[in-house]
């Protein structure tokens, strides 16, 4: 990865670092999104120096967790594999691919009990999956991060520095000129492209191709295929990989409403719950829950037999739903517009709000996505371009009165009537534009 990826997340390790109550700390999230690179970076800029071990390429390493459970003796042992002098405070231990080895996961919690001056950083692809089985890690004795594919703006603080300086400086109710207002919708037809995985990014900076991009996303489509058929816990991969590749179909169905019948003709809810909540736990879907009331808290009135599936990574679902690009680049409608376009904002809001967003529908209307913020409920509506509100959004905003309303669309920014119309660039930027 190019040293350009300038990541939110580096400022998430550095409060950590600080942190008086800091425990240890496990990164999810799905693989090739960056975490070891974040990993190595936050241990070159902000300590002396850094303990990289990595349990896939080593297994010897594991021994050491077998046999021992003092810290004391742990750092010794390191410190002589790694020829180099483990200090506390100073010294970055970093467990990479540590679901290779549940016990240096375990031995997290004596470091948190008995040595927590040393700073310690953990990783691992499907870590998810394993985090969701409460006996397997030490609950409670550790801080979690989760990381995300790059959002558009880090995707524009990579690629066009003085946009990106120009994105930032945009304040609530801004007039955005013209001409910038052109150059970042440009920019967000080429995310819905590369999308926010860093190899994309870092292929775009360095060779401008989308070709070589839509192989990348290809054999990245691959990879997750295949560790699908290598897990080998209790869930069916068959039917893991059946659901993964029902993404498409689902989401172009007129309502995306996931269908367990449209992975398997007759198929019925327990026969793929569970390979469901292994996509989720991996990182790989996003799970968007019907409510019954948009009110708060949301996560009281989830149905929870009423969902939708998106891809974690809209570059990735472009690419599975084989769009063309110029579909993208030239405006022009095409069938799935709508759900790639909510998949991005989604992907965008996802990382801002604690609580994750949900949908609402009812007999005579839709809303695209409803957000928690504090105890406000914000109603959303995804316009794919330049078309007008869809009626069940008005209806909704004059029957609740909501205290913000977006609509996302291809429109400028401006305040229009109840609600606000936000161009689909600032999706990354809401909760601080609210």
């Amino acid at each position: 990865m190019g040293d350009f990826m300038n990541r939110k997340a580096i400022e998430q390790l550095m409060l950590w670092k600080t942190d008086t109550e800091r425990k240890p700390l496990v990164i999810k999230g799905a693989r090739q999104v960056g975490k070891t690179w974040l990993m190595k970076e936050f241990g070159k800029t902000c300590y002396e120096n850094y303990v990289y071990l990595n349990f896939d390429e080593e297994e010897s390493l594991k021994s050491i967790f077998e046999k021992n459970k003092d810290p004391h003796r742990i750092i010794e042992l390191l410190s002589m594999l790694s020829g180099e002098k483990i200090l506390p405070e100073k010294t970055l231990i970093i467990f990479d691919e540590v679901q290779e080895c549940p016990e240096a996961l375990g031995a997290l919690k004596y470091f948190r009990e008995k040595s927590n001056e040393y700073h310690i950083i953990a990783a691992g692809s499907l870590l998810g999956t394993l985090l969701a089985q409460p006996k397997s890690y030490p609950v409670g004795q550790v801080n979690l991060l989760d990381l995300y594919p790059m959002t558009f703006s880090e995707y524009l603080n990579a690629t066009d520095n003085s946009l990106y300086s120009y994105y930032n400086s945009i304040e609530k109710n801004q007039e955005i000129e013209e001409i910038f207002h052109n150059r970042l919708t440009d920019a967000c037809n080429n995310y819905f492209i590369i999308g926010g995985m860093p190899e994309c990014i870092d292929s775009w900076i360095r060779y401008k191709d989308p070709a070589r991009i839509s192989v990348i996303q290809r054999e990245l489509t691959e990879i997750y295929e295949n560790d699908f058929s290598k897990h080998n816990g209790k869930v069916n991969s068959g039917r893991i990989l059946m659901v993964f590749r029902s993404i498409v179909s689902q989401l172009a169905k007129a309502n995306e409403k996931f269908m367990y019948g449209a992975v398997r003709e007759g198929a019925r809810a327990r026969d793929f719950e569970e390979a469901i909540e292994w996509l989720v736990s991996a990182g790989m879907l996003n799970k968007v829950c019907n409510v019954a009331k948009a009110e708060h808290p949301l996560a009281a009135f989830d149905k929870l037999d009423q969902f939708k599936l998106f891809m974690f990574d809209t570059g990735l679902l472009k690419n599975m739903a084989g769009i063309d690009n110029s579909a993208i680049l030239l405006k022009s409608d095409y069938q799935f517009k709508g759900a790639l376009t909510e998949n991005y904002v989604l992907q965008q809001l996802k990382r801002q709000f604690e609580v994750s967003p949900r949908y609402y529908s009812d007999k005579n209307s839709e809303i695209d996505f409803v957000i928690q913020n504090g105890t406000e409920i914000i109603p959303i509506e995804v316009k794919a371009g330049e078309d007008r509100s869809a009626p069940s959004f008005r209806k909704f905003i004059s029957e609740k009165t909501p205290e913000h309303a977006i609509r996302f669309s291809k429109l400028g920014y401006k305040k229009d009537g109840a609600f606000t119309n936000v161009p689909l660039y600032l999706a990354d930027r809401m909760k601080e534009l609210l």
